[in-house]
């Protein structure tokens, strides 16, 4: 039916308010598995740098009696760094468009500057789960991607590992389907080596399918709250309790096993605002830190790499 003659309609009107609310909603995730897990350090200068060490191997110690004193090899350390590396967001904002009256936001540049905080974050933990050294300049810190490469699983052909004592880059094998037999070859090299691994960090296609690994168990589901268990959120292995951790901004096709204790985020200057020259009407601010990756000790950790 159509309205009666005359009737003023909303299509005709002048001076209507816009229906605007007053929330902006956002849906790009911001969790930093990685800059959560790892510790906070400082670093003093551009280059940082730790040491590690090793105990000579186990062996039979049966002495002599009345033998004479031997002194052992001594095993030195070792010494290792990582570039830091300066990440920034700048934020530039017209007078006019602060003086406005702004819906879901008082401030323009406030609002800005926390949006920017949290791409800033994002930015870092991708890179600090990537391994790119090709470049010379800017600095870059080498991520995990190079550091973890004593116990690996991989998949042959092509894969060449990353040398974190050269500076050097990997080379992707071939890609094959994501098992728990893989899990658990890593986990055992880990172990043999000293380490006691406590997350697995997945990229999310990996995650569920590390939700399938059956280990020994029998799951069990419960009919009276009508739910179905999908998740595995904890592995118990042969060595220690696993946590599961995914992470949106690593490769989908690595899977680090890592002991969070022998990891650190190292900062030669922590997160800073700075105000930028005025040049004109709009006001500047630069969001900022430099960091790199301290990986305290490199066969503590394990990768499945090269999953499909």
């Amino acid at each position: 039916m159509a309205a009666p003659t005359n009737t003023f309609l909303t299509t005709a009107a002048i001076g209507n308010r816009e229906d605007l609310t007053d929330i902006i909603y956002r849906i790009s995730p911001t969790e930093t598995p990685l800059l959560n897990m790892a510790a906070k350090a400082k670093a003093t200068a551009t280059l940082h740098e730790w040491q590690t060490q090793d105990l000579a191997t186990a062996a039979a110690n049966a002495q002599a009696e009345g033998d004479d004193a031997t002194a052992v090899a001594v095993t030195p350390t070792v010494r290792l760094s990582n570039r830091t590396q300066i990440s920034a967001k700048t934020v530039s904002v017209a007078g006019s468009q602060q003086a406005v009256n702004s819906a879901g936001r008082k401030d323009e540049m406030g609002y800005q500057m926390g949006l920017r905080s949290l791409e800033l974050k994002r930015d870092m933990e991708f890179g600090l789960t990537q391994n790119d050294v090709t470049a010379t300049a800017p600095r870059q810190s080498r991520g995990l991607l190079g550091w973890v490469v004593d116990n690996n699983s991989n998949g042959g052909g092509a894969y060449v590992a990353a040398s974190y004592t050269a500076n050097t880059g990997q080379t992707n094998g071939t890609q094959r389907a994501f098992t728990e037999a893989q899990v658990k070859s890593v986990l055992q090299l880990i172990f043999t080596a000293g380490g006691q691994p406590n997350v697995i960090m997945l990229p999310p296609a990996a995650k569920q399918t590390f939700s399938t690994f059956t280990g020994n168990a029998t799951r069990m589901d419960k009919s009276e709250d009508a739910k179905l268990y999908a998740s595995v959120d904890v592995y118990v292995s042969d060595f220690g309790e696993i946590k599961a951790v995914p992470n949106r901004f690593q490769r989908v096709r690595d899977v680090f096993i890592l002991q969070s204790d022998k990891l650190a985020v190292a900062y030669l200057r922590s997160f800073q605002t700075n105000d930028l020259a005025k040049t004109g009407d709009a006001d500047r601010k630069q969001l900022l830190c430099e960091y790199t990756l301290e990986c305290r000790a490199p066969k503590a950790h394990g990768a499945v790499y090269d999953i499909s």
